[in-house]
């Protein structure tokens, strides 16, 4: 069975960081083009940042600099490093991938993510 499993949310205060992270099964993240969304209550979802299977790089910055995402094939894995967290920043995480064959997605169950003082 394909999954994505997401990890590494929580509560921090604003300026703070966190690093989430999502490891897919069966060689997944390697063959596909991987996605960060999230939605915030109320509000639809938005995408944050995508790395394809295609992309020479590693890594790649969104939301002005403040959020890296980046893949490491071996381990299956994509992260989403964020740092100087704003309040408006607080939503639900979702990882998804897109198989580029079989054109289909797959989500993570999504980690929520809360910037408060």
């Amino acid at each position: 069975q394909v999954q994505l499993v997401e990890s590494g949310g929580g509560l921090v205060q604003p300026g703070g960081s966190l690093r989430l992270s999502c490891t897919g099964s069966a060689g997944l993240v390697r063959i596909s083009d991987m996605h960060w969304f999230r939605q915030a209550p109320g509000k639809q979802r938005e995408l944050v940042a995508r790395l394809t299977a295609r992309d020479s790089a590693n890594s790649v910055e969104t939301m002005e600099g403040r959020f890296i995402m980046s893949r490491d094939n071996a381990k299956n894995s994509v992260y989403l490093q964020m740092n100087n967290l704003k309040p408006e920043d607080t939503a639900v995480y979702y990882c998804n991938a897109f198989h580029p064959i079989f054109r289909l997605d797959y989500w993570g169950q999504g980690t929520q993510v809360t910037v408060s003082s």
